[in-house]
């Protein structure tokens, strides 16, 4: 609570007024919104001081990574619009190590409980992916592996990484957006925010075609 604003340096070209383009790395255990209806958790006002933008789509409290927020209506809305199928990737740490048949599953798509997943790019990483220590790490325990995983949806309903992996008996542990399309967390680190660049806004405006 109380933090101050992280910005980074305007890259060249960074889009300016009448509308506002700002990717920011949310921390773990943030609210990917301004206000607090509980009042007592960390929310986008403690990081970003511009007034009336907003996030495009969500990013769950307990997830960390790339968040977009613009005060652009038309962008937001064909963005958060599933037809358009823009694709997020994340970095997911599950708890035991899927084998390929398990990673098929995720590709075909997933049967949950109320809605069928659509067809996703999944990929076991050979490593740990390059990203800071979470605050609070997560629950080590010595008996049982983990695994990284990089998944690339075109949807995002609610919890639906966690809810895809648990399906398939892998529960995910911790869970990082580092793109969504052409865009990424590179040059981020957790509670900093920049302004797009105008190749990106443009990237972005083609992608949705407005």
């Amino acid at each position: 609570m109380g933090k101050k604003s992280a910005k980074l340096a305007n890259p060249k070209n960074a889009v300016v007024e009448p509308h506002r383009y700002v990717l920011f790395y949310k921390p773990y255990n943030v609210l990917c919104q301004f206000t607090d209806s509980e009042g007592n958790r960390p929310t986008l006002k403690s990081y970003i001081p511009i007034p009336d933008i907003y996030a495009v789509g969500r990013l769950d409290y307990d997830s960390e990574g790339l968040l977009l927020l613009t005060n652009h209506g038309q962008l937001q809305h064909r963005l958060s619009d599933p037809k358009f199928r823009h694709p997020r990737t994340y970095w997911v740490q599950v708890e035991r190590v899927p084998d390929e048949c398990a990673l098929q599953q995720l590709r075909q798509g997933i049967a949950l409980q109320d809605y069928q997943t659509r067809p996703a790019a999944i990929e076991l990483l050979p490593d740990q992916p390059p990203l800071p220590p979470r605050d609070p790490p997560i629950r080590f325990r010595k008996t049982i592996p983990t695994a990284w995983l990089a998944i690339t949806l075109t949807e995002g309903r609610n919890r639906q990484v966690r809810r895809m992996t648990a399906a398939i008996g892998f529960p995910t542990l911790r869970l990082v957006r580092v793109a969504i399309a052409e865009l990424s967390l590179v040059g981020l680190n957790p509670g900093q925010w920049r302004e797009l660049t105008r190749a990106e806004v443009t990237g972005l405006k083609e992608m949705c075609r407005i």
